[in-house]
């Protein structure tokens, strides 16, 4: 069995399992806010310019959508 390659990117995994073109299309808008959170540490200023966007109210949406994202997922695949 070969080892699947490593990756943060929601994309790519959504991808590379065959299920991205099963997303509904608004979940795929959730995963399109998710994948920029997930910048790597050596790009300090993009993390910082992203991090002054993140308002409280902001971050509480984006939590409630990656909760309806999950739900999906987690009912997709234990069924």
């Amino acid at each position: 069995m070969e080892t699947p390659p490593f990756t943060h990117s929601l994309l790519k995994i959504s991808q590379n399992g065959g299920f991205f073109d099963s997303i509904p299309e608004e979940l795929k808008d959730i995963i399109d806010i998710l994948e920029p959170l997930n910048i790597e540490a050596r790009y300090p200023s993009q993390k910082d310019k992203l991090f002054s966007e993140l308002t409280e109210s902001r971050c509480n949406t984006i939590l409630s959508d990656t909760e309806v994202l999950y739900i999906w997922i987690k009912d997709k695949f234990t069924k």
